[in-house]
């Protein structure tokens, strides 16, 4: 039987089809029934949400199927890597959840493995040194319907590929003037056989060899051969290197046999509305300041979207809900927020914030007089108990949640018009006063004192009700309201330059909004909190001791589950 989750299929048993080919070779007793599988980040930018699915495979796979997992850096590229992205990209792996042991790697620890791989390839006449432009080798390679041209330096003898390929290393030429290029077949139909380039020269010094190396290794050279000798039995990736997989395995079987050889695996990248997925385009935006950094809560980095206050178990649920599979989609952000707002109602604490405050006065309430109302911290798990909330004469209430000339169906407060304060009295508005701008600044009512909640005879009904805080205990906070970063649903589709599509609201910031004591006496950085009728925010990590700062989440109307329902009619 067949289930059909979102975009993914799930075959029999619950596992999606990369899980059933590891299943199927484990059952073949391929690599002696052994299974290891490995993620392998370039450490030139920070982890977005679509690398979280790919790790979360890797990681998720070789947990189901009692096999090990490993991190591997693709540090190829001195130029554009950083410790500081090795750093990121381990916590935020951490952060999902996973580890890796003591199965760390780089694959400059096999620069020496490969250096001499491709010395032996040339002493057997499958590699030379191309000294042409890379724009002369790039119109050499044809189309996908006509045939490429040799080089002139393909015949090149193997003692002087050989004589030029060490003085690569040693730095006598310059970065650009000379590569080292597999010769394999410039007729091939599938490009990347087109006499692919293996090595370049580059000068920069590499952050963890220093000036050992002058010439680098290419992805397709390094990546199979990596995998090989860490003993990796599946290489999972994305399709767009479906077209590789036939040089992969070609530069594998230069060492491997039968008794082991790493596979290649594809499935559909993770493709989001409203976002980008591309790195460069990731880090254009923060050099260009366009956001504050590569964990602010708008990016769709792991960081950041921590930051924003999305949880692990959100997120994995997410990709569980899309799946893998062999055919691009572009997935919905609503679903996203749909799996983030599902676990922040389990778990977030319900605490009352007025945004846009106004007074509300209760004219025949005590002057000196408190109580203390106990409020429960999650009604969706009553055992996470209550909290104390003061009240007194003075509130303060939303000031959408007052009209003076309401419409017909509105049910919050006006005139003459009875609500509830959430956990106490209802209340009946008298009056108003506005000040020389004709702005209410003060909003009268009169307390039923029968109404207490909790008390006997006191669940008279209101169609509305109003979440409040205490004037003299109120506490000021910050908060940040966050939106979608692009105000196009598919930016990358789009004509044009992508940074003209940026949502000029995706941030408002409100540096006035008044909380509840007991929240800012017990929030600490990336607690999570619902803010009563508001929405889900989460304490940023710039708050202080004097002020607390909230980043909203996500907000409480949930479109997804809305259409879903629509379409299940």
């Amino acid at each position: 039987m067949t289930e059909i989750i979102e975009e993914g299929i799930v075959n029999e048993g619950g596992l999606n089809f990369v899980e059933q080919e590891i299943k199927d070779d484990l059952a073949a007793g391929k690599n002696g029934g052994r299974l290891s599988t490995r993620f392998p980040p370039e450490p030139n930018g920070y982890l977005h949400i679509g690398h979280a699915k790919a790790f979360i495979m890797d990681f998720g796979a070789a947990e189901k199927f009692g096999g090990t997992c490993n991190l591997r850096f693709d540090d190829t590229n001195p130029q554009k890597e950083d410790m500081e992205y090795v750093n990121a990209i381990m916590r935020d792996i951490h952060w999902l959840g996973y580890d890796w042991g003591d199965r760390l790697y780089y694959a400059s620890d096999y620069f020496p493995q490969l250096f001499d791989l491709a010395v032996r390839m040339i002493k057997e006449g499958k590699a030379y040194v191309d000294e042409q432009t890379s724009e002369q080798i790039a119109a050499q390679k044809g189309t996908p319907t006509l045939p490429g041209t040799n080089s002139p330096f393909r015949d090149r003898p193997i003692e002087e590929n050989l004589d030029l390929f060490m003085r690569m290393n040693k730095g006598e030429f310059d970065e650009g003037s000379m590569v080292l290029r597999a010769k394999i077949d410039m007729a091939n139909s599938n490009m990347h056989f087109r006499d692919p380039i293996m090595y370049r020269i580059i000068k920069t010094p590499h952050w963890r060899t220093g000036t050992t190396w002058k010439v680098y290794p290419m992805y397709d050279f390094a990546h199979g051969q990596s995998d090989y000798f860490e003993g990796v039995t599946h290489s999972i990736c994305t399709l767009e290197f479906v077209p590789h997989r036939p040089l992969y395995e070609y530069f594998v079987k230069e060492l491997a046999d039968e008794s082991y050889c790493p596979r290649q695996i594809e499935f559909n990248r993770l493709n989001l509305t409203y976002t980008v997925m591309s790195k460069r385009k990731l880090l254009q935006l923060v050099k260009e300041n366009l956001v504050n950094g590569w964990d602010d809560p708008r990016m769709p980095t792991l960081c950041g979207l921590r930051r924003r206050g999305y949880t692990p178990s959100a997120i994995k649920d997410f990709v569980n809900r899309i799946g893998y599979t062999k055919y691009e989609a572009l997935n919905h952000i609503e679903l996203l927020e749909h799996a983030v707002r599902e676990d922040l109602n389990k778990t977030a604490t319900r605490i009352s914030a007025v945004v846009n405050p106004v007074k509300l006065v209760i004219t025949n309430y005590p002057e000196n007089q408190e109580e203390t109302f106990y409020m429960d911290n999650n009604p969706e798990n009553l055992e996470e108990g209550k909290h104390p909330m003061p009240f007194t004469r003075e509130l303060w209430i939303e000031r959408d949640d007052f009209m003076e000339n309401p419409p017909k169906k509105f049910f919050r407060l006006s005139p003459d018009k009875e609500v509830r304060l959430k956990g106490a009295y209802i209340i009946k508005c008298t009056g108003i006063k506005k000040d020389e701008n004709g702005e209410i600044v003060e909003i009268y009512a009169e307390y039923d004192p029968e109404t207490r909640s909790g008390l006997p005879g006191s669940d008279r009904k209101v169609k509305g009700t109003l979440h409040w805080v205490s004037v003299p205990h109120a506490k000021t906070a910050e908060v940040r309201d966050y939106d979608r970063l692009f105000a196009v649903e598919n930016p990358s589709a789009e004509e044009g330059d992508f940074r003209d599509l940026l949502n000029p609201d995706s941030l408002k910031v409100r540096p006035n909004v008044m909380i509840e004591p007991w929240a800012t006496e017990n929030a600490k950085p990336e607690d999570h909190f619902q803010f009563t009728r508001l929405g889900y925010y989460t304490v940023d990590p710039d708050s202080t001791s004097e002020k607390l700062v909230f980043n909203k989440t996500i907000g409480l109307k949930d479109t997804w589950a809305k259409e879903q329902k629509k379409a299940n009619m």
